[in-house]
């Protein structure tokens, strides 16, 4: 029987990838957090003295995405100048100060600390680990790689999900420390990346990495041919010394190709999902009209995490059969026609028109599940993708920076404005930002499955040489 390590097995790169993941299903289960824990501390069981008002759950809420701002652009620089490796490091200790500070206070700004500290595991979970998984895996898989962002991601909302129906506030909290407290012993064992060794100029140090990440030996051609191509990528890359984003802005090519990745990454994050997740609980409660439902608000969100890892799986299984486009416009379309569909539901609600009472929860269900299957990980792995080592961190800090401060808004937000103008109206403009990604895929975002940058920048140089010849026939 042939070995799993057998020579250009790729089951090492899979371990790497699914120890080095452990602070994003950790990342996952405080996102999680927030849908039983909203209930619980605004109830009169709350494990605190009082139960916390509106406005303190949706600062809760909020403030993980505010800290992403800086904290995106701060681990880019650390990954860059220090290496991928430390700044997991960093993303591994902000999660463990999260649950440590939960589990000693039940103060406000205790509370509130704890939640910003998320925000920097969510810049981690979507800055620096597409970085690593993209620079650790060989062609042939990483997008399959990339997905598992998501499925651990998603793995954590329904972890928390299910422990926090189950369990009481304190024994939820000493299962979550436990999380970055393994993945900090674990990550002595991981390696660096070969991409960043070879930038630091440890030749040796490199063909090490990858030799075991490929599970060759370090004489072997394949090896000596990947190593030699990502130099070559880096010395071209070093031609030029610009401000990163001048240059990006200057180059018509590499500024079509931002914004692809940051309209891809918006997408997923003004499709719903967020405030969905985040007040999983609440809205299944304002769905129900005060009716009692077979299933308790937490147990309809336990349903919703089960959809959303079922689409994170999906999406890891297919995404090399299907490519990145398809993909991605099924599920933005999908995801507007279920959004449509649920704020239609409240819309007949508030005129008292009796309307199927399994919509909204049938609804959201397919709107996480396109998140999780298409909008969420597919974002990732082409906002990685589509850009050299030289620009990738950049880029991922940027598009994160501007993701994390509309999830802020959205979050600060959505309780107040839904309570004042009608919850319908959330979902309406969810459906319309969906419907117009999905358009947008079409006309605007090549394929990039398995294909070099050279191929992928060719494309956009015909969609570019296609839109000047248009425009000069208009003129005339």
């Amino acid at each position: 029987m042939k070995s799993m390590f057998s020579e250009g097995s790729q089951i090492t790169q899979l371990i790497c990838c699914l120890l080095t993941l452990i602070p994003v299903f950790s990342y996952g289960a405080a996102v999680g957090w927030m849908s039983p824990m909203t209930l619980l501390l605004q109830s009169e069981n709350s494990p605190r003295s009082e139960p916390l008002t509106d406005l303190e759950i949706s600062w809760m809420a909020s403030i993980p995405y505010l800290i992403t701002l800086p904290s995106a652009w701060l681990l880019v620089v650390i990954a860059d100048k220090i290496g991928r490796k430390f700044a997991i490091l960093l993303v591994s200790l902000a999660g463990l100060g999260t649950w440590a500070i939960l589990l000693s206070s039940l103060e406000t700004w205790a509370l509130i600390t704890a939640r910003a500290l998320v925000g920097i595991s969510a810049s981690g979970s979507y800055v620096v680990f597409p970085i690593y998984i993209k620079e650790i895996g060989e062609d042939s898989i990483r997008g399959s790689l990339g997905c598992l962002i998501g499925v651990f991601h998603t793995g954590g909302n329904l972890f928390l999900y299910i422990i926090g129906d189950m369990l009481d506030y304190y024994t939820v909290l000493w299962i979550c420390l436990s999380l970055p407290i393994t993945h900090l012993i674990l990550l002595t064992m991981m390696p660096e990346t070969p991409s960043f060794l070879l930038k630091k100029g440890e030749d040796e140090k490199a063909l090490k990495a990858l030799a075991w990440l490929r599970c060759r030996s370090e004489d072997d051609v394949e090896v000596i041919k990947e190593l030699e191509h990502t130099r070559r990528e880096q010395e071209n890359d070093a031609q030029s010394n610009k401000f990163l984003l001048k240059e990006i802005y200057n180059n018509k090519i590499l500024f079509k190709a931002f914004q692809i990745a940051l309209i891809a990454v918006l997408a997923r994050e003004v499709c719903g999902a967020v405030p969905v997740l985040n007040f999983a609980g609440e809205i299944f409660t304002m769905a129900s009209g005060g009716k009692e439902l077979l299933l308790s608000p937490n147990q309809q969100a336990i349903l919703l995490g089960s959809v959303q890892v079922v689409g994170s799986v999906f999406a890891s299984s297919i995404v090399e059969k299907s490519g990145r486009k398809n993909l991605l416009f099924f599920t933005s379309l999908l995801s507007a026609l279920s959004m449509g569909a649920l704020a239609t539901w409240f819309l007949l609600q508030n005129f008292d028109i009796r309307a199927t009472s399994w919509l909204p929860l049938a609804t959201l269900c397919l709107c996480i599940f396109c998140d999780s299957a298409g909008l969420q990980p597919v974002s990732m792995v082409l906002a990685g993708e589509i850009f050299s080592f030289k620009y990738r961190g950049t880029v991922m800090g940027v598009t994160m920076s501007i993701a994390s401060f509309s999830d802020f808004l959205q979050l600060l937000f959505f309780k107040p404005l839904t309570n004042e103008i009608g919850i319908f109206a959330a979902f309406y403009f969810f459906a319309a930002v969906c419907f117009f990604i999905s358009v947008y895929v079409i006309l605007c975002i090549p394929e990039t499955r398995a294909r070099t940058l050279e191929d992928i920048y060719g494309d956009l140089r015909k969609k570019e040489k296609r839109e000047i010849r248009e425009k000069e026939e208009t003129d005339l």
